[in-house]
């Protein structure tokens, strides 16, 4: 069953799932010309799928980049876990979490 977004996700899951997510590598790229449809549609089908995903941004600019990684998680309704340089690692429940791709669950 799907959980309620994860916005009062605690200090403990967040230690969790940053273990989780140590092992995981990126499944979307970010360019210098921001956040497109695409980027949105992928990014919501890489959650849809495996829930806590790492998102490189290919940005220099470390204001930029943390104003983009904001949007991407506004865009898709995902939660900020970690950012670690140029990664993200956020994450979204699946309303149907599918057992043999989740990260969660491995």
């Amino acid at each position: 069953m799907a959980k309620s977004p994860a916005s009062k996700i605690t200090n403990a899951k967040k230690r969790e799932y940053r273990s989780i997510g140590h092992n995981l590598n990126p499944v979307v790229m970010v360019a210098e010309n921001g956040i497109s449809q695409g980027v949105v549609e992928e990014t919501n089908r890489a959650l849809d799928d495996h829930e806590l995903i790492k998102v490189k941004f290919n940005i220099n600019d470390r204001d930029a980049r943390a104003e983009l990684i904001q949007e991407l998680c506004k865009e898709t309704n995902a939660e900020l876990i970690q950012t670690i340089g140029k990664i993200a690692l956020i994450l979204r429940f699946a309303k149907e979490r599918n057992e043999r791709l989740s990260n969660l669950l491995r």
